[in-house]
Parts: structure tokens; C-alpha cells; sequence
């Protein structure tokens, strides 16, 4: 649970906002209390399949398919402590391509949510998704016009003003004629956040064209081509070393300052403990010796020489016109209505990921984040709640990139070869039953499937070391498919070390059972099914 923004701080309100969703048998939403059992329980994850090199396991190591709604899973995987253990606090990047709330009824699913429930639905996974981001991580949540704008505002709400770092514009097509009311749309927007002060992003370069290098780099000297840049910056300060005069150059008479690169004169040879005892001017007098300087012919104030060889690139900023979308004939195109390339995903991966980092998308779609991040050597975890989907085209698409069978998109640029694996998880069906606002548990809750549920839903590690069912720290749970009475506590509490306590959990308990347990084993606790189970809040 996390408490209220602090009062006075820009909040966005919308009708149903105190309420949550539950998703529905039709694929759809239904309002409900947000103390509702259904969304309050931590839901199972069953182990489906193995696909590959991906050894039956069952923690959150390796790649995973989930196949449910998106908050039931985040859900899932940040609170059974199996999962939790090897993914709260540790993702580098989640990638989200949510449906736009267009309006439109595309063929693998409806994008046409009430705004209301929209702006819940992302609510309620954005607050799961920030809780599994590393403090370095980032999410990248991909809009077009329709909801942009409020979901900003929700996520300055929910990871904080201050952690926005960019808003990537993708233009995904050339101009359109003009509708009657409006512009033609060309791009799409990616808002990035960061988890925290220190999330971080890679500068990212592309090549430079021909032309450009031809129309820039016009100056020759020993060392080759070079371009100039300016040795000031924006900021005035006529009181300080940076706003001096050097030989006869006053960058105060601009409203500058000098601001001279330290690299060239790293590169030659001088420490970092000589430059921060250096002046400005023996900065800049250290640059000329170096041959650093560019002095133009024509008189003006001197310039810095910016070498080709040392230019990286041109560097990637927030505007993206480069990357096409996937059209009719691309050996990556799967189908899938809304598709994306996968070198818009690469690029997502280059700034905000490391081989090896934990990337999750738990809109998966057609799974590009999936298959790309495969190909990059990065953990993955793509969440699908339809099955027709998944069976039509992430499970293909996977196979393939696992087989060597995928040559399309980023196959060639990543030299991907073959090789890997994924695990199928698949959510269960809720624990309870609700009727005229009574929580049931449900028929299947029964046996080991009921002492799975029950610690997964209290945090403890299930174990299969009768007659314990789990076990956190010191204290081992202990669940019974029926009623507790006397007899059931002595016998749980014989097992129990010096040093160790229970959490009892049963379907009912006679009205002894309690002060018994208390008295045997003072410290231990005895809980009711399904209402005890049910008080620990959800994410708020």
C-alpha cells in the first residue's frame, strides 16, 4: 500500500477513481469495491509449459509467457514471494503499449474502454509496475492523442514529477491530407519515467549521413576533418572565472560564458586533479597548445575543433523519424493490427536496458517486446490475457526466434542466431466467490491448491513439508482443509521447534481452538478462511 499524494500536489480525479475493475468472463471490466476479494487476493500462477532451453522452475528466473489479465499477474509476481524474490525492485525497463482508447474496434481486441475505466485500469498496473522497477529503471508507455495527456498527469501522480524524463515523439507515417476538422496524424507518443532520481538513459548515436559529414566537417588540419563548436554557453557570469576576457574575448559582451571541453585535454594528458586546480584561461591556453582552437580567418571570437574521428554519431533526442512502421511485405509482420517494428523496440532497449536486465511488458500484443528482447539477450516477461492471441501469434513468433527460424526485423542488426527459452505461466481463477457481498471460497480451493493459495495471499514461501505448507523466517504456516480444533493444534504445534511459530489457517476453527494455540505456542496465530485472509489491503 502507498499512503495519498501530499495535499496541495496536482492529482487527476475522474469518476470511479476510489473503485477498482475486475476483469470479466467477455474480456471486458466491471467496477467493484477495491476492498473486493477478487482484487484484493494474490492470485496462483500455474507452470503451463516449457518451451526450449527452460527448465521447469518455480521462481521468477528466466523468461516467462503469462497468459491473464495484466494486474492480476503484476500482481502475482510481486507478492508471491517465489516470484517476488527475483523480480520486486529488480526490473530495468517495462515497456507498456496499452490499447489507446481509440475508440476503434481492431481485430485482435476492442480499444474502446469508458475513459473512467481506462484511466483505472492503468492506474492500478502502473502502481504494480513502479513497485517492480530497480530505483535505475524506466517505463515506456506508448499513446497516441487519445489519453496522453491525463495519462501524464496520472504518472506525475504516480512516480512523481520530478522522474519524467522524456516524451518521445515516433512519427510513424509522412503527411496526410487535412479531415475536415482537424490535421492529419503522424506520430505516436512514448512518455518515459524514471523509478527514481537515479534512473538513468543511454545517449544513444546514429550514424551520420554522407551529406551531412560533407556539409559540416569542411575544415582539414594534421589531424584530420573537423567541424567547430562553440567554446561558451548560454549562462552570464561577468563575476566569475568563466566570464573574463581571454585574449582580448569578452564572452560577457554576449551574455555567455567560456566553457571549454575537458576531453582533449584528458586525452592529453593532464589529470583530473591539475584541471580542477586550472583556471578557465589556463583551460583555454591549454586547449590552443593542443591545437584544439579554431581561429577564423575573418576575426570573430574562436571556436573549438570538433574532430571526425571523435564524433560518435549524431546523437538519438526525443524526436524519432527513422523508424518505419511495419509494412505488408516485412518479414517481421505477424498480422497483428497494431504491430510494432521491432526496431522501435531495439531502440527502447539500447537507451534503457544491459544484456542481462529484466524487461517486462504486460500488454504483449503481437510479443515484439518479447521476441526483441530475446534477441538482445535480455530476461523478459510478456503478460497476454487473450488466448487466441498468444496461440495465433506470440507463441509462433517465440518458437521461431528460439528455432533460428526468424529472420525478419532486428535479426540480422542483434546477430541473433537460435537458442533460448521460455516458461508458460498461466493465472488462476480467483479463490473466492462473491454473492450479496460474502466472500465464498471457491470449489477448486480445496486440498493443495487452498494451502497454495493461502500463502501466496499471506507472503510465505510454499513448502511441501507436511504438516507445513509454507514457511517465512522462523514462523511455518500450517493450513487445513477444514475446521481447527484442539486436536489439530496440538498436533501442529508438536511440530513446531523452540524457536518457531504458526500461522494456522482453516475453513473454521472451534471456539477453544484459538485459546488454546495462544497458550501452547504464544506468539502463533490462528486465522479463518476465507475472512482473515482478506485484511491486508491492496495497491493504493
Amino acid at each position: 500500500m502507498t499512503s495519498a499524494p501530499p495535499a496541495g500536489r496536482l492529482t487527476l480525479s475522474w469518476v470511479g477513481k476510489d473503485r477498482a475493475l475486475l476483469g470479466t468472463a467477455t474480456g471486458g471490466y466491471e467496477w467493484v469495491e477495491r476492498d473486493d476479494p477478487r482484487v484484493v487476493e494474490v492470485r496462483l500462477l500455474h507452470e503451463r509449459d516449457v518451451v526450449g532451453d527452460a527448465a521447469p522452475r518455480s521462481d521468477g528466473a528466466g523468461n516467462l509467457l503469462v497468459v491473464g489479465d495484466a494486474y492480476d499477474a503484476l500482481h502475482a509476481l510481486a507478492r508471491i514471494p517465489e516470484y517476488a524474490d527475483n523480480l520486486l525492485g529488480k526490473v530495468k525497463l517495462v515497456y507498456i503499449d496499452p490499447p489507446f482508447n481509440t475508440g476503434q474496434a481492431f481485430a485482435q481486441y476492442d480499444d474502446a474502454l469508458e475513459h473512467s475505466v481506462w484511466l483505472t485500469m492503468m492506474r492500478d498496473r502502473l502502481l504494480l509496475i513502479r513497485e517492480l522497477l530497480a530505483p535505475n529503471g524506466s517505463v515506456w508507455v506508448h499513446l497516441d492523442d487519445a489519453e496522453m495527456a491525463y495519462c501524464r498527469v496520472l504518472m506525475d501522480e504516480i512516480f512523481g514529477r520530478g522522474n519524467f524524463l522524456a516524451s518521445v515523439v515516433w512519427q510513424r507515417t509522412s503527411a496526410k491530407s487535412l479531415a475536415k476538422r482537424t490535421m492529419g496524424v503522424m506520430h505516436e507518443t512514448i512518455l518515459v519515467y524514471g523509478a527514481s532520481e537515479i534512473a538513468d538513459l543511454k545517449t544513444v548515436y546514429l550514424p551520420m549521413a554522407d551529406e551531412y559529414v560533407a556539409k559540416r566537417f569542411t575544415q582539414n588540419d594534421e589531424r584530420g576533418p573537423y567541424d567547430t563548436g562553440d567554446l561558451t554557453a548560454t549562462s552570464h557570469r561577468p563575476h566569475l572565472d568563466s566570464g573574463q576576457p581571454w585574449r582580448g574575448f569578452n564572452p560577457s559582451d554576449l551574455k555567455r560564458c567560456w566553457a571549454p571541453s575537458p576531453t582533449p585535454l584528458i586525452e592529453a594528458g593532464i589529470t583530473g586533479a591539475q584541471l580542477a586546480r586550472m583556471t578557465i584561461r589556463e583551460k583555454l591556453d591549454a586547449l590552443d597548445e593542443a591545437g584544439y582552437i579554431h581561429w577564423p580567418k575573418g576575426g570573430g571570437f574562436p571556436r573549438f575543433k570538433k574532430y571526425l574521428h571523435g564524433v560518435k554519431g549524431r546523437a538519438i533526442g526525443d524526436l524519432w523519424t527513422d523508424i518505419n512502421v511495419v509494412n505488408s511485405q516485412a518479414a517481421e509482420r505477424t498480422g497483428f493490427s497494431t504491430q510494432k517494428p521491432e526496431a522501435l523496440i531495439r531502440r527502447v532497449l539500447e537507451i534503457a536496458t544491459e544484456p542481462g536486465d529484466i524487461v517486462v511488458d504486460c500488454f504483449a500484443g503481437s510479443g515484439t517486446t518479447a521476441a526483441v528482447a530475446h534477441k538482445m539477450g535480455r530476461r523478459w516477461i510478456t503478460v497476454e490475457k487473450e488466448q487466441a492471441t498468444i496461440d495465433t501469434f506470440i507463441y509462433p513468433r517465440l518458437e521461431r526466434i528460439i528455432a533460428g527460424q526468424d529472420g525478419g526485423g532486428i535479426t540480422a542488426a542483434a546477430s541473433w542466431k537460435k537458442g533460448g527459452g521460455f516458461r508458460v505461466l498461466e493465472v488462476r481463477p480467483s479463490m473466492y466467490e462473491v454473492h450479496d457481498q460474502r466472500a465464498f471460497l471457491a470449489e477448486w480451493a480445496t486440498n493443495g491448491a487452498f494451502a497454495a493459495g493461502v500463502a501466496a495471499q499471506l507472503g510465505f514461501h510454499l513448502t511441501h513439508e507436511a504438516p507445513f505448507s509454507g514457511r517465512k523466517g522462523r514462523t511455518r504456516l500450517a493450513v487445513i482443509d477444514g475446521v481447527i480444533d484442539t486436536e489439530v493444534v496440538r498436533a501442529i504445534t508438536s511440530r513446531l521447534n523452540n524457536d518457531e511459530r504458526t500461522v494456522l489457517v482453516g475453513k473454521g476453527a472451534t471456539p477453544d481452538a484459538a485459546a488454546l494455540l495462544k497458550s501452547l505456542n504464544p506468539g502463533s496465530r490462528l486465522r479463518k478462511a476465507p475472512r482473515d485472509l482478506l485484511r491486508r489491503g491492496v495497491v493504493r
